[in-house]
Parts: structure tokens; sequence; C-alpha cells
């Protein structure tokens, strides 16, 4: 079953890449990052909901711990989304996907000031390798021909921040309830944050639009199978290999946006993107699981 739980982890990693690369073509169409946003959390919604409902009584649940937290899992989803579709306009896909997976960072970070973690030499050192690998891959070493803006370098990691908040969310409800309720619970809220700020008008032209089926497939791959893949998925896969396998998101955005949408990364930036990969994967196997 390992390997099973391996394959589903890589197939969502892979769906997050490429709706990555959906939501850039889309974006090169003139439509806004928020709208996209969305479209890809509400047909997620669709998906998560038909999924608990399959087994209602199993999954419902009045707890109101489990609605706080996925409610604020939903704040952080929202977020993610957001800020990543944002930093792909200000930026590249393969720039938005590697700066988001500085999230196990900030979460170590906010671990120190809190005192939940202890601060070692090891960890400050995997900090400055992943602040190290983001100048590379941004171009703030050099201020004259810096490749990526100070909102596309913000953005991307404002999803980092985000993604950390889910996850910590995500993981504290599903400890409570059933990760199918956890994900209707958080979709719905994201589906309310984003309808409160996005531009109704154009989300409503996109029914008409001959785009319907890229916002469709954005929201089928990049939120409803690709989470329910993972979600199955991490129940037989280690904590260490999961944070690994992830890694194949932004791969394969890069490749993504390589291949199809003609991105392009100098090799000082490609250098960057391993290093902060790399970090990354150390600090995760280094670190020892929480107890449960």
């Amino acid at each position: 079953m390992r390997s099973v739980g391996v394959t589903l982890v890589i197939l969502a990693a892979i769906c997050w890449g490429v709706s990555g690369g959906i939501a850039d073509i889309l974006m090169n169409k003139g439509w806004d990052p928020i709208v996209i946003s969305l479209y890809r959390g509400a047909v997620g919604f669709v998906c998560f909901l038909a999924w608990f409902l399959l087994r209602f009584k199993q999954n419902w649940t009045s707890s109101t711990r489990l609605f706080i937290w996925s409610l604020l899992a939903g704040v952080g989803v929202a977020g993610n989304f957001t800020f990543y579709f944002l930093t792909i306009q200000a930026s590249s896909v393969a720039v938005a996907a590697t700066l988001m997976y500085t999230a196990p960072v900030f979460v170590l970070v906010i671990s120190f000031l809190l005192r939940i973690e202890r601060s070692t030499w090891f960890k400050w050192g995997c900090i400055v390798g992943v602040l190290m690998g983001i100048i590379m891959l941004t171009g703030a070493y050099n201020t004259d021909s810096i490749s990526v803006g100070l909102l596309g370098v913000a953005s991307g990691l404002a999803a980092g921040l985000s993604y950390a908040l889910f996850i910590f969310g995500f993981k504290i409800a599903s400890s409570i309830g059933k990760p199918q309720t956890t994900l209707t619970i958080a979709f719905f809220s994201f589906c309310l944050i984003l309808f409160l700020i996005a531009d109704i008008d154009e989300a409503a032209s996109v029914v008409t639009s001959n785009d319907i089926g890229w916002f469709l497939l954005l929201g089928i791959l990049g939120a409803g199978i690709s989470f329910i893949f993972y979600v199955i998925g991490i129940q037989w896969t280690a904590p260490t290999t999961a944070s690994m396998v992830a890694m194949v998101e932004p791969v394969t955005a890069s490749l993504f946006g390589l291949l199809l949408i003609g991105d392009h990364l100098t090799l000082i930036q490609l250098l960057g993107m391993v290093l902060i990969l790399v970090t990354v994967i150390v600090l995760s196997v280094k670190k020892p699981p929480h107890p449960q």
C-alpha cells in the first residue's frame, strides 16, 4: 500500500503543477487571477461535496472545533491559490511554484518564535540556504536587472505562508473528523471569501465564454481529484516521503512552463530553484515527526 500512497501523492503533485500552467494560459487570455482562483476552488468544492455526500452519515459531525479549524484551512487555501496565481502573473509558473514551497521554512521560524521547536545551527543553516535560493531565483542579487519584482516575491512568499496555514488547519481538523468533511467546509469558506473579493461580472461571463473548459479542467485537476489523491495517499505515506515526492509539483510546473508556455530560467535561477527544493527536502527528512 505504501507504493500506492506514494503514487497518489505524485499524481496530486503533477496535477497541481499542471494547474499552474493552465492558470498562466488563462491569465494570458486576459482573465483575472482572483476569478481563476475562485473557479479552481468552486469546482473543487463540488467534487468534495459529492465525496462527502457519498457517506453522509459517517462523515457528518457537529464538532465546533472541526468547523473552526476547517474554516481556518479554507482561509489558508484561498490565500494560497490567489497569491500563487498573482505570483505567476508577476513572474512565471516555475518561480511561483518554487516560492510557494518555502512554507516549511516559515513554519520553522514561527515555531522558533512561539518556542514550539528548539533552535539549532542545522535549522538556521536550512533557513539561510532557502534565503540564498530565493535571492538567486528572483535575481535580487542584482537590483539593476531583478527578474522578479517585489510584488512577485511578496505574493510568492505569501502563497507559502497561506499553504502552511492550510496544512496546519487541515491537519488539526482531520484529527477531529473525516478529511472529506474538512475539505468540504474549507472549500465552502474559500468560495465565500473569493466571492466577496472577485469581479462578479467577470466571474459570471466565464460560464458563456469559450474558456469554460479550461476553468473546469483547472478546478478538477488543481483542486478536485488532486486533493482527493493527496488525502488518500498521505494515509499510506510517511510524512517525510510525502514532502519529498510533493516536490514533483514545482518540477512539473517548470516543465509545463518551459514546453508549452515558453518560460525560460537562467542558470542562476535554476541553481536557486534546486537550492530551495533540496534544502526543504533535507529539512523534511531531518526534522523528527510530530507525536500524534
